[in-house]
């Protein structure tokens, strides 16, 4: 298993790493983003969507659940924001089964709330407060995430 890790000092790392991973990302990944609030979650899954080609907004979807950007007539990134989610059932109403395909990237901020109701990670990024900016750890979970961490990270 493939784990990274590093530290960010800043927003601008952080948003240049998470671009860094979006030109070698492929779809029907799924990447869990893990840490505390403010941690870093919404500013990673920005910088992989406007690097991926989105020119428009990249909001946080706390309270929608999930925002669907489309980045190609064949592929959509969505990313979810977890946080309010009371019952891991309440993603069933969203349609969220139908979002994880092999046509999609789907970033789950917050995935422990929906333990059971949402795909396996392929990577997890733990982002938490360090020094004065950030450290990320990524871990490949799966053939394909091991596949994304050498290409991103080959050292």
């Amino acid at each position: 298993m493939a784990i990274v890790e590093k530290y960010l000092a800043d927003e601008d790392a952080l948003l240049a790493l998470s671009a860094a991973v979006a030109t070698k990302i492929k779809p029907g990944l799924v990447i869990y983003l893990k840490g505390n609030l403010g941690a870093g979650k919404t500013v990673f899954a920005r910088g992989l969507i406007n690097r991926l080609g989105f020119e428009g907004l990249v909001k946080s979807p706390t309270y929608s659940l999930v925002e669907a950007y489309q980045i190609s007539d064949t592929f959509t990134c969505y990313h979810f924001d977890l946080y309010r989610l009371s019952e891991p059932e309440e993603l069933e109403f969203t349609g969220s089964r139908d979002y994880f395909n092999e046509q999609s990237v789907c970033l789950v901020e917050w995935p422990e709330k929906a333990t059971g109701f949402i795909p396996a990670a392929d990577i997890i990024c733990e982002l938490e407060y360090y020094k004065l900016g950030r450290k990320i750890v990524i871990t490949a979970c799966s053939d394909g995430g091991e596949l994304l961490m050498l290409q991103c990270f080959p050292n």
